[in-house]
């Protein structure tokens, strides 16, 4: 029997690279906010999964507002974000059952196809894991700051080699009781995705291709691509 899908929308950043006046997950994007339009994409991927949504603490009742303001009628849980992403989804992990599945994403992901979030959770059914990844398209190069101002100098005898390297997307989609218990180990620096706590627990992830317009809202030229990009898809364009 297929599990019970959940996700948990990580909105709990600051935002400070924007150099927004609030947080880039609020940004306006073709008339919705951000994190609403990274919400309906798993809403019409899997009508009736769970959404976990985790908030600055002193965005919560922004949130509500936005939403009840916006009609924006979807049942959430909403969670306080902790000291670090880890602690983070620790803390919204502690609202999902085991025996489910649970997907971790960006809510400032917005660009995600609903085809692939359906394509990650047929996948969990049967493995740990699935992690979304694109292949590295630039040439990568090792190197180490010089004295000078934003001027790096390269390393000598050290080289990359680009075809064994990929980049990890979300959502990460996981069977809930791996994932709630390898988010019980120590907290370490080395925890930069949901992927690298659930390797250290000593499980096996699959990898995916993923979609390369699946970007991570960051900066404003990534807020100018997102815009971009979602004004050709209400005219009519696919991905």
């Amino acid at each position: 029997m297929d599990r019970k899908k959940y996700v948990i929308i990580m909105a709990a950043g600051s935002g400070t690279r924007m150099g927004a006046d609030r947080p880039k997950q609020f940004l306006e994007l073709d008339g919705k906010a951000v994190l609403q339009r990274t919400i309906e994409v798993f809403l019409e991927a899997c009508p009736g999964i769970s959404v976990v949504t985790v908030l600055p603490e002193d965005f919560i009742g922004y949130w509500k507002d936005y939403c009840l303001k916006h009609n924006f009628i979807c049942p959430q849980i909403l969670v306080k974000g902790g000291i670090t992403r880890f602690h983070s989804v620790r803390n919204a992990l502690a609202r999902i059952p085991d025996g489910a599945l649970a997907a971790v994403h960006d809510g400032v992901r917005p660009l995600v196809t609903p085809a692939k979030v359906r394509e990650l959770f047929d996948r969990a059914e049967n493995c740990p894991g699935v992690i979304p990844v694109v292949p590295c398209v630039d040439t990568m190069k090792i190197l180490t700051p010089s004295d000078s101002k934003d001027i790096w100098k390269e390393n000598d005898g050290q080289n990359v080699d680009r075809s064994v390297l990929f980049g990890a997307q979300t959502p990460q989609v996981f069977q809930s009781e791996i994932l709630k218990a390898a988010y019980d180990l120590p907290y370490d620096t080395a925890f930069t995705d949901d992927a690298s706590v659930v390797s250290r627990y000593g499980k096996s992830l699959s990898y995916v291709m993923g979609e390369r317009l699946n970007i991570k809202i960051t900066t404003p030229e990534d807020l100018i691509l997102a815009r971009a990009v979602t004004s050709l898809l209400e005219q009519g364009y696919s991905l």
